[in-house]
């Protein structure tokens, strides 16, 4: 094995390990500090897209994964864009 592919395995595998739940965290405590930094419910956000409280909470706490499209949806009741929800670090992952 030429040492360019064992470099692209390598990669691949650390990529494919990335700390999934500290991502969704992230994502949630980003979430949270724009939807308050807005003096936003989480019943009002929920209402304005459509869902359960239970489930902008449980997207706060990082404990599900949302979609892409309640991402935009949540980016729109909340006025910003969705590049927003995703402006955190990804440099402090590390593998499993």
């Amino acid at each position: 094995m030429s040492k360019y592919a064992y470099r692209f395995i390598c990669l691949l595998f650390q990529f494919c390990l990335v700390n999934d739940k500290q991502i969704l965290k992230d994502f949630g405590t980003n979430l949270k500090n724009i939807r308050l930094s807005q003096n936003i419910t989480q019943e009002k956000l929920a209402f304005s897209i459509g869902v359960e409280i239970s489930q902008i909470s449980r997207i706060e706490r990082g404990v599900i994964n949302t979609s892409v499209l309640s991402t935009i949806k949540i980016a729109n009741a909340l006025n910003i864009n969705p590049k927003q929800l995703l402006d955190f670090s990804f440099e402090n992952y590390t593998a499993k």
